[in-house]
């Protein structure tokens, strides 16, 4: 199963877009949703999916943390 990670874009660069993954940098290609500094996306493989709301990804954010407790 693969699981699209939700983060922060940071920078921009053309269709390159630096993304904050609770700290953690990684770049994501923007090429199929356009994307401003500030937004939140869900990034699978190396590519932004979606755009989402705040809220959406700290809800996300909890969902994953909650796991992590279950798992380990």
């Amino acid at each position: 199963m693969c699981v699209a990670l939700p983060g922060k874009v940071i920078e921009l660069n053309g269709q390159e877009a630096v993304v904050d993954f609770s700290g953690n940098r990684i770049t994501a290609i923007s090429g199929l949703v356009p994307v401003q500094i500030g937004d939140y996306v869900l990034v699978h493989a190396g590519c932004i999916l979606q755009k989402m709301a705040k809220a959406e990804a700290e809800d996300l954010y909890a969902m994953f943390d909650e796991l992590k407790e279950v798992t380990s």
